[in-house]
């Protein structure tokens, strides 16, 4: 039983509508989820996430296990209240960071055993493990733990990664037998290689989750290979329970990924981005740190309603960006995660509408994207 439900409000040829209902409220679909690995967006609180139109985050097990550990957040009332954040949260489970750590991670049969590049101190995972983990958080979506591969394009590390997962998988599955509020979603793997993900994917369904991801992509193949393989994927996987693309994307990602069926996705993009000053508009990227916006006294964006765009001009954050004042970092991510969220409303009125190849016409016409600066990781 899951304490979760999907419904498919409105589907087409080109994408659907969706409402996920969770313990901690309901999640309009597609949902962009903005990324709070350590149990917080970086530089923004809960109600300006809210005032943004955003409704449910992410967050990572591991990282919030290591620090400040999973019974200090179960004994400070759960990772909600700990938060401060009242909307639904999803997990990643470190499967990711098993990949992204590599040099401190000795992966086996039995799990993951990490050390801490901080202070040295060890950590083993195991699919069972992930589980209690995300239990005892307090989450309304984990994610089970999987194997993403350095090399998506190698044939014999993707087989044997995908293999990995599957056995992992049905751990996993085998430790979900008490009831929860935390519904765990499957993750798919196969690398760049259709064939392994098909036999992937028909043999996590058999074992019933309440939701699907797919993993193993955009971590450095091209974005030919990352969207063939994106949109093969998710041909494979249920229609009516959830379908997530973990860890894209741009906007231009989002478009083609919201008409070819999923429901999720997360990505640093808005955040890290912001702190940069690379913002997001609805004709591209804009550098603010360019001198060409020191003596604008214009909004960043016509047409946003958010705070940085009504009370603030391009000139003055400028001015903060070139100074790496906080106050520019917390205004141009609050634009970044507010934009994300009204291209997602834009992408459901358009697919309810049955608009959508109008709306991706329009929007491919438009917008431009390009590097908006340097940036850094938010992991």
């Amino acid at each position: 039983m899951s304490a979760m439900q999907f419904e498919v409000t409105s589907a087409g040829s080109r994408g659907r509508v969706g409402r996920l209902t969770l313990p901690h409220g309901v999640v309009d679909t597609p949902a962009f989820m903005p990324v709070g690995t350590y149990g917080t967006v970086k530089g923004l609180t809960p109600r300006q996430l809210r005032a943004s139109g955003v409704q449910m985050v992410l967050s990572n097990t591991y990282h919030l296990a290591q620090r400040p550990g999973v019974e200090t957040v179960t004994r400070l009332g759960g990772i909600h209240r700990f938060m401060g954040w009242d909307g639904p949260i999803l997990t990643d489970s470190g499967g990711f960071q098993a990949f992204s750590l590599a040099e401190h991670v000795k992966v086996d049969e039995q799990g993951a055993l990490f050390r801490s590049p901080i202070d040295g101190a060890r950590m083993h995972l195991t699919p069972e493990g992930v589980v209690d983990l995300e239990v005892g958080l307090g989450v309304d979506i984990g994610m089970a733990f999987d194997v993403c591969v350095a090399d998506p394009g190698d044939r014999r590390s993707a087989a044997e990664g995908a293999a990995r997962t599957l056995r992992w998988t049905r751990r996993t599955r085998a430790a979900m037998q008490e009831p929860s509020l935390t519904s765990i979603f499957a993750i798919q793997q196969g690398g760049l290689f259709e064939d392994l993900r098909r036999e992937n994917a028909e043999a996590l369904i058999e074992l019933d989750f309440p939701g699907y991801a797919v993993g193993g992509l955009s971590v450095g193949e091209g974005r030919e290979d990352t969207m063939r393989v994106a949109a093969a994927s998710v041909e494979m996987l249920p229609t009516a329970k959830p379908r997530y693309m973990m860890g894209m994307g741009t906007p231009a990602d989002l478009v083609d990924l919201c008409g070819w069926g999923y429901d999720l996705f997360d990505c640093v993009l808005p955040t890290r981005n912001g702190r940069n000053g690379s913002l997001f508009t609805a004709t591209g990227t804009v550098s603010i740190r360019n001198a060409c916006h020191a003596d604008s006294d214009g909004p960043l964006e016509d047409g946003c309603d958010c705070e940085a765009c009504i009370g603030f001009s391009r000139g003055y954050l400028h001015h903060l960006a070139k100074r790496g004042e906080i106050l520019g970092a917390v205004l141009c991510s609050l634009h970044n995660v507010r934009f994300y969220q009204r291209l997602m409303s834009k992408i459901r009125a358009a697919l309810a509408a049955g608009l959508y190849d109008a709306f991706r016409r329009d929007f491919g016409a438009r917008y431009q994207e390009g590097s908006g600066g340097s940036v850094d990781s938010d992991v």
